[in-house]
């Protein structure tokens, strides 16, 4: 309860102040570390993109390379002697060393083409072994078939397959570091096969690799599918245990980023993987990524001190032009408070506030003149009110009952001198009663049926009528005094004149949340002119032919609105009905 009582203010201009100033303090302080973590993120990630793009080059530079190396060892078994060769019995009879020496100098020429090449190899199915030295001293048969990269060759279907950076060990007294492409020609087994080898030497891969600048401390490091190392800058530190790679972690890893290590030993590997399965990995240190991280600490702290003190100057000086408005506004309600609807505030300016000031004029105004059209309306129902009650008790409708009473009475029908007696009582205590306007439709629909029942007697010969309404609406309220009128114009516009008996009906349903009640004659009908001309009259409310339709169409749309009230449909000679539509207002029950 203190705190609250600690944090409210009356005056306004120190609450927005206070507001302003918290604001803009937490907002600075947000910007100030978030402007600072942006840029070094901006730093660090445009470094991860420079690292990885590097990456990907290297990796589609040596993808070109080993492409370009398939190529020559395709090429160089592609000739017909290599076949010829493997194909004959004894590989060592003159015929096989005039082609084994043809082969040599085919090989010796590729070799002098490429600097990179080591050497070229084909071992024949047949024990047949040449290359591109012309006096060759070679290993035993059986140690170069044992070799890693004849194995692979002969295992991969055709296909080329490339070892891992290895010591060759082909040559008596000649241990090069190698990465061998071999294939197998033919099928292995069968005479004119073999298995044909390129060594490659490392200068090309390590010159790649070394030309790539990832920071002081990273480096480039490439690792064949089984996960030896083909390249790595500190391939001696690795081999002696004094430095590590998590190899599984990379071998799992497809193409991306992986992050290993913590402190100063985090490292970011960025990772791409060719075609031949080889993946050319690249490692940097994120803490070499961005070096100034102070740099911009201190200018990020300097713009939010300086952005602090303009914010806190602005907002003492906003609240204060805020705040007098307000005031001004707030001491004119108390007049309007106090029933003084004649003031207006000058308007000033054209932001907001402006438009609150003006908008609080046309509150005021509108206010005033709802009063107005509320004192009008109240005016216009009590006027309304006050027809309705003298339509239903005309003095010639009053006379011409008492004299039909009389006639009855001598003429000795004294039944229908107690039913129209009966229902005049009725109808009168209806009429005159000043109960609820509202009452239940059951109600009105008595009172309809007094009525009916006196001119069903007055004008025995003239109309039948019927009534039909459904039971779901009797107990939905309506106002008094409406059906009558309806009725009454029925009779003596529509059916008076008539030769024939002519028929009334009354149904009445709901529909949507609303209540429709029809009360429809077969008599003379209407033109569609006629139609359009009472209609007008009824929005306008002026007396129209009709006995108290524009009276209760006012009546109803002063009550239930604008969308409620009367409409007239009518065909010469067919009849007229007339439908009567209020809103769905549930009751307690017909009366």
């Amino acid at each position: 309860m203190a705190q609250r009582r600690l944090f409210r203010f009356k005056s306004i201009h120190t609450s927005m102040a206070l507001a302003f100033s918290c604001l803009i303090v937490g907002i600075t302080a947000l910007l100030t570390y978030n402007s600072y973590r942006l840029s070094a993120s901006a730093a660090t990630g445009n470094a991860k993109i420079y690292t990885g793009q590097l990456t990907q080059q290297v990796n589609a530079n040596i993808q070109t390379y080993l492409d370009t190396m398939a190529s020559i060892s395709a090429l160089a078994g592609s000739g017909e002697e290599l076949e010829k060769l493997a194909s004959l019995p004894d590989p060592q009879s003159e015929e096989g060393a005039r082609k084994a020496a043809s082969i040599s100098r085919f090989f010796r020429s590729v070799v002098r083409s490429r600097e990179d090449i080591s050497t070229i190899l084909f071992v024949g199915s047949n024990g047949a072994v040449v290359s591109d030295r012309a006096e060759a001293k070679f290993k035993p048969l059986d140690d170069i078939t044992a070799q890693e990269w004849y194995r692979g060759a002969r295992d991969s279907g055709g296909k080329v397959a490339i070892s891992s950076s290895h010591v060759q060990h082909v040559y008596k007294r000649e241990y090069p570091w190698v990465v061998s492409i071999s294939r197998m020609l033919g099928r292995p087994g069968e005479a004119g096969s073999g298995v044909l080898m390129v060594d490659l030497n490392l200068n090309v891969i390590n010159n790649l690799c070394r030309q790539i600048q990832l920071g002081q401390r990273g480096y480039v490091f490439i690792l064949d599918p089984a996960g030896d190392l083909i390249y790595h800058p500190q391939q001696q530190l690795l081999y002696s245990r004094l430095k590590s790679e998590d190899i599984p972690s990379l071998l799992n890893s497809k193409t991306g980023l992986l992050t290993k290590g913590k402190g100063r030993d985090l490292r970011l590997y960025t990772i791409g993987t060719n075609d031949y399965g080889w993946k050319v990995v690249g490692v940097t240190y994120p803490d070499e990524l961005v070096g100034n991280k102070g740099e911009i600490r201190n200018t990020s702290l300097l713009a939010g001190g300086l952005f602090l003190a303009v914010g806190l100057a602005l907002s003492v000086l906003l609240s204060y032009r805020l705040a007098n408005p307000i005031k001004r506004l707030e001491h004119l309600m108390k007049k309007v408070e106090k029933g003084d609807f004649n003031i207006r505030v000058d308007v000033e300016s054209t932001d907001e506030i402006g438009k609150l000031s003006r908008s609080f004029n046309l509150m005021i105004g509108k206010i005033k003149d709802l009063m107005e059209q509320i004192v009008e309306e109240q005016e216009q129902k009590r006027i309304s009110e006050l027809k309705a009650m003298q339509a239903q008790i005309q003095p010639h409708f009053l006379y011409n009952t008492l004299d039909s009473i009389i006639w009855m009475g001598e003429m000795g029908k004294m039944q229908d001198v107690v039913r129209m007696t009966t229902a005049l009582a009725k109808l009168f205590r209806a009429s005159i009663s000043k109960g609820d306007e509202l009452v239940p439709v059951g109600t009105e629909l008595e009172h309809i049926r007094s009525y009916l029942t006196i001119q069903h007697i007055r004008y025995k010969n003239k109309f039948t009528y019927e009534i039909e309404l459904d039971p779901d609406i009797l107990s939905c309220l309506t106002l008094k005094l409406v059906l009558q009128p309806l009725v009454e114009n029925a009779i003596y516009h529509g059916l008076k004149q008539q030769a024939i008996i002519g028929h009334i009906r009354i149904t009445g349903r709901k529909h949507d949340g609303e209540i429709e009640l029809r009360v429809s004659d077969d008599g003379a009908g209407m033109t569609e002119g006629q139609v359009r001309e009472l209609t007008a009259k009824l929005r306008s409310g002026e007396d129209g032919p009709g006995v108290g339709l524009p009276n209760v169409n006012q009546r109803i749309r002063l009550t239930f609105g604008e969308p409620y009230g009367l409409e007239i449909e009518s065909e010469p000679e067919e009849g007229t009905t007339v439908i009567l539509r209020f809103p769905e207002i549930p009751g307690e029950g017909a009366a």
